[in-house]
């Protein structure tokens, strides 16, 4: 069903909204953050600056975002999903141009007061632009060449204009999403499997460029691959981060040493340890139970978004809620992977729990966005 077939007599309306809210996925939402509180204050050493009530700020900012946007109805979104995803690419190429470099990346624009990275914003709106488009696109017309090219294209424009920044991570993960879209859109799976055969051949072909004048990689991202496959041939240089987040981890233990008692965060042992790496302090501080309880929220959090995927009336608002879900667990499937060693260091945050803003605000506007297809799906009068 399209969305110009929602049955908008059965919509709820005024307060039933707040009613028709799904509870439990702001409640786990909310556990998340705190968590994220409480170590960013942790490793601050037990004060609120700089990262925990910054943080705090930012996720009142966007718990009030989510409500208000799960109020609006999910045709709305639908409507301007292709506005969003050209304004997307717009900042990308304003980064491009007019940029603010930090650590050595050109990834966020300064607009007056607001410091914003428009890579973050990028993963909704492509899988908005995405769920838009195939709830436009005939059924019969999913699989055909001309139709697939031009999803791929969708996503590939902005993931192309992260990696120029260079971002790594974040390009991975805008690319692996919007794939990810496209495959739970029915798309036959020919096409990934040709898709992985010529990831494949990427591979090859980027470590085959290494140290040649077509080298398709940056030095010191394949300075991260060799610190991942051998951490102990550079422990003080590009294998530093890993040797250190697994002594943290390891350290931690069954119950973990204690809140606030972390050595390796403390002693500063740890990099980006309020970033990136904010997984190794609460495995070290929390032991296995703390990480282990961490995983749980996630995986409970996926469970309601499928939830809403399956009680979806529409196409779009069960692949915005699909993509939603996907972004959502390649954030934390990714950064946990990278700390514990399993992937290459990529720069990804941990959702939630990581400081920073533009990924916090965009994570809450996407699941306000799930949120608004939950509350507006008709429902059958009682």
């Amino acid at each position: 069903m399209s969305y110009l077939e929602y049955n908008v007599k059965r919509m709820p309306s005024g307060i039933a909204k707040v009613m028709h809210l799904n509870w439990p996925l702001v409640v786990l939402v909310t556990a998340v953050s705190c968590i994220g509180f409480l170590m960013l204050h942790s490793v601050a050493g037990g004060s609120m600056l700089p990262w925990a009530e910054p943080q705090m700020k930012r996720f009142a900012l966007g718990l009030a975002l989510m409500f208000a946007i799960a109020f609006v109805p999910l045709w709305f979104w639908r409507s301007i999903a292709g506005l969003a995803y050209a304004v997307s690419v717009l900042l990308l190429l304003g980064v491009e141009f007019f940029g603010t470099i930090g650590m050595g990346a050109r990834r966020w624009l300064e607009l007056g007061p607001i410091r914003l990275q428009p890579s973050e914003l990028a993963k909704i709106t492509v899988v908005m632009a995405l769920a838009a488009y195939y709830d436009w696109l005939d059924l019969k017309r999913t699989s055909h060449p001309l139709w697939v090219f031009l999803a791929l294209l969708i996503v590939a424009i902005p993931t192309l204009l992260v990696l120029r920044q260079p971002d790594l991570g974040t390009a991975l993960l805008l690319g692996l999403g919007g794939v990810l879209v496209i495959f739970l859109a029915g798309v036959s799976w020919i096409y990934f499997a040709v898709a992985i055969l010529g990831g494949g051949g990427l591979v090859f072909a980027v470590m085959a460029s290494r140290g040649t004048d077509w080298q398709l990689l940056k030095d010191y991202q394949y300075r991260r691959i060799d610190a991942f496959l051998d951490p102990s041939i550079d422990p003080l240089g590009a294998g530093y981060h890993i040797s250190q987040a697994k002594i943290a981890m390891g350290s931690g233990g069954w119950a973990g040493r204690g809140y606030m008692e972390g050595t390796q965060s403390r002693l500063n042992f740890l990099p980006e340890k309020h970033t990136d790496f904010i997984f190794t302090t609460l495995a070290e501080e929390l032991g296995f139970v703390g990480a282990s309880s961490l995983l749980v929220l996630y995986v409970l959090i996926i469970g309601f978004c499928i939830f809403t995927v399956l009680r979806a009336a529409t196409r779009f608002g069960a692949l915005l809620s699909a993509g939603v879900a996907v972004t959502f667990f390649l954030y934390f499937f990714v950064n946990m992977s990278m700390v514990m060693g399993l992937l290459p260091v990529v720069g990804v945050p941990l959702p939630l729990v990581s400081y920073g803003g533009s990924a916090m605000l965009v994570l809450m506007i996407a699941f306000g966005l799930l949120q608004s297809a939950h509350v507006h799906r008709p429902r059958t009068p009682s």
